[in-house]
């Protein structure tokens, strides 16, 4: 494979259009990766005022925004131009560009229908090829950014990927292979975040609103169940963590709560659920000897749980990798990144005949 292809991702699994011109050098046993341009359009306004995503209202969203931000991403790459913006989508820069990667699942499947069709038709019109890309890859791969360890420092490696909609725990044996070792049995951790801020009337979007509040608090006020913590799989539970709050509010009394009750409520459920994450992630690390743990996923910048991961990964003797926090949340630039890992581990792009949404895409 000749170096330096030109990779432009694109990513609608939620309520985030975004595009990432990336240019990848693989003649080496780890790529070297460079992000041109990451253009994201979020759509939290859209949404605030139903407190969590309409998925019609977000597909209506990607539909607008698309073509523009796909636009964006190319200008500010510094490939050049036409003359004529009107037909930058059909110009001869397009020449330069070597793959479409593009998020083919899990998500919402409107949301992901709008990202994948538009990328079909590039594909059709420009005849450049398609990399599929799997959402939870896309962050699986996002620590790996602008890394200078070696390999076999590295593996085998305990990944956790915590978002609005996953929790995952991942062994990965090297760069090319990894098994899923767990995953969340109902709410995802993000999720249960969104959840408690609802119940506690914070702003939209509450997961980051939870983290944020929880810093004035005390997390040994309350005393939250840790699901599933001694269980001997990996599987994970926060279903029951969001009762227990709402069966702690409705007991609560005078209302409505004073901002310092709030706070303890926040920062007691957040050490809840960094306890059971932490405590599941460091079994995996003792009992499959991992080298290194890496950290991603929207949850993944919550502050609380990076310090404990660090402090004991310290302890363990281990490395702890996390992508920059602007790499955490959904992005094209992830999306761009696991295709060029997908391209450096032999996968064969496909043609735009063969690609469709898959909203329940597994790892």
């Amino acid at each position: 494979m000749k170096k330096n292809k030109i990779i432009l991702a694109i990513e609608t699994s939620c309520d985030e259009t975004a595009a990432s011109i990336l240019e990848a050098d693989f003649n080496h046993a780890w790529p070297k990766i460079k992000t041109l341009s990451s253009i994201i359009k979020s759509q939290s306004n859209i949404h605030k005022s139903f407190g969590g995503v309409v998925p019609e209202a977000a597909a209506r969203a990607h539909v607008k925004y698309i073509r523009p931000i796909i636009e964006q991403a190319i200008k500010k790459s510094n490939i050049p131009l036409s003359d004529d913006r009107r037909q930058v989508v059909y110009d001869k820069i397009f020449n330069k560009i070597d793959y479409i990667a593009v998020t083919v699942g899990p998500g919402l499947q409107p949301s992901l229908i709008v990202g994948v069709e538009f990328a079909k038709a590039l594909s059709f019109a420009l005849k450049k090829p398609i990399i599929p890309v799997n959402h939870l890859a896309g962050h699986l791969y996002s620590p790996f950014k602008d890394k200078g360890l070696k390999i076999k420092d590295m593996f085998p490696m305990i990944s956790l990927i915590v978002s609005g909609g996953h929790t995952i725990l991942v062994l990965m044996k090297n760069i090319r292979e990894y098994k899923v070792l767990g995953q969340t049995v109902d709410d995802a951790a993000g999720e249960a975040f969104d959840k408690v801020a609802k119940l506690l009337n914070l702003p939209y979007p509450g997961g980051p609103e939870v983290s944020k509040l929880a810093d004035d608090g005390n997390p040994m006020a309350i005393n939250f169940p840790r699901p599933m913590i001694h269980h001997k799989n990996y599987n994970f539970s926060f279903s029951g963590l969001k009762t227990a709050v709402l069966y702690h509010l409705r007991d609560l009394s005078p209302k409505p709560l004073a901002l310092n009750a709030k706070a303890d409520i926040c920062s007691s459920f957040q050490q809840a659920v960094v306890d059971v994450l932490v405590a599941k992630t460091l079994r995996a690390a003792k009992e499959f000897k991992a080298k290194s743990i890496s950290l991603s996923g929207g949850v993944a910048a919550n502050q609380a749980l990076r310090k404990e991961l660090i402090v004991n990964c310290k302890s363990l003797n281990v490395k702890f990798m996390a992508p920059p926090i602007n790499l955490c949340t959904d992005n094209a630039e992830m999306i761009g990144l696991a295709a060029g890992f997908m391209l450096n581990n032999g996968f064969k792009p496909k043609s735009y005949k063969t690609v469709k949404a898959t909203p329940n895409l597994q790892l």
